[in-house]
């Protein structure tokens, strides 16, 4: 596929990598090739000299509910305290677990990483914390450790209760093992980090949301890591403002500089492969503009209804699932609940200052009550017209009958799409074997054109969001999931009738009955630190 658009805003650096980065039936992205475990990087940052503060493990109970999730408001605001800090990044990045097969160990987290090689960081812009730190500081969360590392003192930045929470990731922890395709995958992982954290706030009764008043360039100097280099260097991305329900967010003033600067980053590999295109894509996507917080941050009260399930205990089970049955079916009712979930009225899609671009395209498989077959849902309505055009014009698009009527849900084609899911999600047989599987399809050339290539990242953070809230809700209905990053992007785009850069999928996910490994140990999340 030629491109004919000039370099504008770094538009065509990134529709170069898009295009160079797919994967085909006759080959895949470029990568290594095979595993270098010896330059495997450490999945835990750490900075040594730096002072540690150890946080509360706080047990899960049976409040609050799992719907709280959706809406702030159905929690009591928690004062920003150490307690309150704790649970925070307790139910966000913290360990969940430990997994064992045979003499191979590895951790499991709340925030779940393609390959689980989370290459997000976390910062916490924090007030001062009474018998931690006297003066604001910028702490680096520690998950091995439950444990924040206080790397410098700040002046005063936000108001009395609200906090801020800095994202970075590291290219070379995804490189390391996908190649060029890294770069997608640190960015899906990326909108699960902002699903992770947004949804631990609303259990604390507050709103999060995007703050879109800080350039890339600004940002990295807040959190220090403007003067990291080389492949194992953090890249600041993004900067989240949370701020109890009850109130409207404050302006924030993020002009002074922080001081007094301590911890040097652990060395991650003794050995690198280079990949320059993730950083080419990396520089053509830098945001250096800057505009006033979006619009959202407050939510349209839509009733959700998953009875008795509490919100803790499933954020902290949930796992990706190896393996589906390929015979369980789900009854609609929660197959409705599970997209009712992932529509951006709510929370914790409020935490984004863009227009809604992603919309899914289903391949149904065993909902009782639904006919086989393939199906889109909407996500605004603004993508209508121009997605029903895009696709192949023998679809039916028809209003799915017994479904919610504010769930606008089409079905395109009645028939057997196991097959196909199996072929396009890199012929893996766990998106055929689920209940459902499905393509998240992003409104993807005219945004980009709007707004700059940066929004090329936030359209995976998008996608990576609506993975964040589908993990959780098969695990609300007693089930499971996986993201499948693998997939033939072309061949899902032929079947759809897909032409051009107007639509592009970006993720792909299954939902089924999990077949569970029976040498898999499970260890507690922190029984390292007794």
């Amino acid at each position: 596929m030629s491109l004919s658009l000039d370099n504008k805003n770094g538009i065509a650096e990134i529709l170069e990598y898009h295009q160079r980065t797919k994967h085909h039936l006759d080959r895949y992205a470029a990568h290594l090739g095979y595993m270098d475990w010896e330059s495997q990087p450490d999945p835990f940052r750490r900075y040594s000299g730096a002072e540690a503060i150890t946080l509360e493990q706080i047990p899960s109970g049976d409040l609050p509910a799992y719907d709280a999730i959706f809406d702030p408001a159905r929690s009591p605001v928690r004062p920003v305290d150490f307690g309150s800090i704790s649970q925070l990044f307790f139910d966000s990045f913290a360990l969940s677990a430990w997994k064992r097969v045979r003499e191979r160990t590895w951790a499991v987290r709340c925030n779940p990483s393609s390959g689980n090689l989370h290459p997000t960081e976390a910062y916490l812009l924090s007030p001062p914390l009474p018998g931690h730190t006297d003066v604001p500081a910028l702490l680096h969360y520690d998950p091995h450790k439950h444990r924040l590392e206080k790397r410098a003192t700040l002046p005063p930045l936000v108001h009395s209760g609200t906090l801020l929470v800095g994202l970075t990731t590291i290219y070379w922890r995804e490189s390391w093992k996908y190649g060029e395709r890294a770069f997608r995958y640190c960015h899906m992982d990326m909108g699960h980090a902002i699903g992770a954290v947004a949804i631990a706030a609303a259990l604390l009764g507050w709103h999060t949301r995007i703050v879109d008043s800080v350039p890339d360039a600004g940002l990295a100097r807040w959190l220090g890591v403007n003067d990291q280099d080389g492949p194992e260097a953090e890249h600041a991305e993004c900067l989240l403002y949370l701020y109890p329900h009850d109130q409207s967010p404050q302006p924030l003033d993020l002009h002074a500089e922080p001081i007094q600067w301590s911890g040097k980053p652990n060395r991650l590999s003794l050995s690198h492969h280079d990949w320059p295109v993730i950083e080419a894509a990396g520089e053509a996507t830098v945001r250096m503009c800057t505009s006033s917080c979006g619009p959202n941050g407050t939510s349209t009260p839509i009733s959700f209804d998953h009875g008795a399930v509490p919100a803790r205990p499933t954020i902290r089970q949930r796992r990706s699932a190896l393996a589906m049955d390929g015979t369980s079916a789900i009854d609609r009712d929660p197959f409705w609940l599970m997209l009712r979930a992932v529509m951006p009225q709510h929370a914790p899609f409020t935490v984004l200052s863009w227009l809604p671009s992603v919309h899914l395209a289903l391949f149904v498989h065993r909902v009782d009550g639904l006919p086989s077959g393939l199906y889109m849902l909407l996500r605004n309505e603004v993508d209508s017209a121009p997605l029903r055009s895009a696709c192949h014009d023998r679809f039916l698009w028809e209003p799915v009958i017994g479904c919610p009527d504010d769930l606008p849900l089409y079905l395109l084609e009645e028939s057997d799409e196991r097959d196909a899911a199996k072929t396009i999600s890199c012929h893996q047989d766990i998106a055929a074997d689920g209940v459902f599987a499905l393509g998240m399809i992003a409104s993807f050339q005219e945004r980009l054109e709007q707004s700059g290539a940066h929004v090329y990242k936030r359209l995976h953070w998008e996608a990576g969001l609506i993975g964040q809230v589908l993990y959780l809700e098969a695990e609300a209905a007693g089930i499971r999931s996986t993201g499948i990053g693998c997939y033939f992007d072309d061949a899902m785009h032929d079947r759809l009738g897909l032409e051009g850069f107007a639509f592009q999928s970006l993720y792909h996910f299954t939902v089924g009955a999990a077949v569970e490994d029976p040498r898999l140990r499970t260890d507690a999340a922190y029984a390292h630190l007794a």
